[in-house]
């Protein structure tokens, strides 16, 4: 087994430690443009937050967003008509805002309906109004026009009155010249074709009885409408309608073919030869 050591262990002595001295520093050297951006960081900083505008946007985007949610979430009927107006340039210029030009077009022809109605050159003449903005109003006229007319399409016309005087306000209620326009039926009253036979001045349509009754032959019709205008305004029947009328009413009774009614349509309102007892 191991001896038992007896040995005195070694204490080490202190030792004496010198410190070395770290060689000096290099002096700092200066950044180019440091003290400046220093400074403008500092400035910045110590600027109150700018305030809330009172309104997050002021331009066209910002007001285009709200006036879709406008009619989006309340219905048309919450938009001015110049509001319309505006909304329907939205689509034909993309940029910009359209509002002044809304308002301008109506006081030039004084109403939104009025608006639609014009004839496209009278539009394009108008300062601001392009192709595009041009073709966004008459297609609104159109969309109108075939929406009054699909309310005839299957229905007897004469159970349906107040859509028939609809569609014709709305196709040509509001024209500057006398047009006249026929509703072909057939033996149910059921509408076969609606046509557009003469346009004449603002105060006279020529019509020839001949024709009416050669159109009707073709189409097989058994009983139409005859309709015109008046420019004026005023549906009272001249004394040149009363005459155009019997004539027509002779020629077709030959052939079998019933004249139901002569409507005039004025810009707010209209006669019915019929109610009026001109027809018996």
């Amino acid at each position: 087994m191991f001896g038992k050591w007896r040995g005195k262990a070694a204490i080490p002595q202190p030792q004496e430690w010198t410190a070395t001295p770290f060689p000096p520093a290099d002096p700092p050297r200066e950044i180019p443009g440091f003290a400046e951006a220093a400074n403008h960081l500092a400035e910045t900083l110590a600027r109150p937050p700018p305030a809330d505008p009172p309104f997050p946007s002021t331009g066209p985007h910002g007001h285009r967003t709200r006036m879709r949610q406008k009619l989006l979430e309340r219905g048309a009927e919450a938009l001015a008509d110049y509001e319309l107006l505006e909304m329907l340039f939205f689509f034909a210029q993309p940029k910009g805002d359209t509002k002044p030009l809304a308002k301008r077009v109506i006081n030039q022809f004084g109403s939104f309906a009025a608006v639609l109605s014009a004839p496209t050159r009278d539009l394009l003449e108008v300062a601001g109004i392009g192709e595009h903005s041009a073709a966004a109003l008459k297609l609104v006229q159109a969309s109108a026009v075939r929406l009054a007319r699909a309310e005839l399409a299957d229905a007897p016309i004469l159970s349906n009155w107040d859509a028939l005087l609809a569609y014709l306000r709305a196709v040509q209620g509001r024209e500057r010249v006398e047009l006249f326009r026929i509703l072909f039926l057939d033996n149910r009253n059921r509408l076969i074709a609606d046509e557009a036979q003469a346009r004449g001045t603002v105060n006279h349509t020529p019509v020839y009885p001949r024709e009416v009754a050669r159109r009707a032959l073709e189409l097989h019709a058994t009983a139409l409408i005859l309709v015109h205008n008046h420019p004026s305004g005023n549906p009272d029947p001249s004394s040149a309608d009363l005459a155009m009328t019997r004539e027509i009413v002779a020629a077709l009774d030959v052939l079998g073919v019933v004249v139901h009614d002569h409507i005039i349509i004025g810009l707010a309102d209209w006669f019915s030869f019929k109610r009026a007892g001109l027809l018996d």
